[in-house]
């Protein structure tokens, strides 16, 4: 593999724990309603676990609720059950027809918790940029022993994943940041 190889491999892998990251703390409750909350809800929708996203239309008409409104009639039951038997903590309201969650406000300790939560997940998302860069590398010396790579590309390799994890890494902070103080709003 050439230089550019390694680092594209590794800058699309980088990427994509930037993306998990994203997703995960788009489930991250704050002190809002927020589609997201309930995106990771999966229904028992005629024997297959299905998206709720994929069942319904997901909307928040007011700033402490989310409302659900299932293309099909006959799965609201299913999907109150999901609800309540998933890690959110909020109770649905049903009308036969629609779903309401209302979202309460966050304590100050949930507050804290949820954002110490942010914090693991950031820094599970470095780790994984941290690997990721450790593989290039490993992947770049196993290059140059092949006498594929010179010793100055081997440097200039190497150079390049460490910019490339340096800027990944400041991407994962800043996602941290912003929904950390997103959570600490009152």
């Amino acid at each position: 593999m050439s230089i550019e190889e390694i680092a594209l491999e590794a800058e699309d892998r980088m990427e994509k724990s930037v993306t998990l990251l994203t997703d995960q703390l788009r489930g991250v409750r704050t002190g809002r309603a927020s589609t997201g909350l309930v995106d990771s809800v999966r229904v028992d929708y005629y024997g297959s676990s299905t998206p709720l996203k994929q069942l319904a239309n997901l909307s928040t008409p007011e700033p402490q609720q989310i409302l659900i409104r299932p293309f099909d009639q006959s799965v609201v039951g299913d999907i109150v059950k999901a609800i309540q038997a998933s890690d959110l903590g909020l109770t649905p309201n049903s009308d036969g027809k629609v779903i309401r969650l209302n979202v309460p406000s966050l304590s100050v300790e949930q507050r804290k918790k949820l954002s110490n939560r942010v914090k693991d997940l950031a820094e599970e998302a470095r780790v994984a940029i941290r690997n990721i860069r450790r593989d290039a590398n490993k992947q770049a010396d196993v290059e140059q022993a092949d006498k594929i790579l010179t010793e100055d590309d081997l440097a200039t390799c190497k150079e390049e994943v460490q910019s490339l994890t340096k800027k990944f890494e400041a991407k994962v902070n800043d996602l941290a940041e912003k929904k950390a103080a997103e959570i600490m709003e009152v």
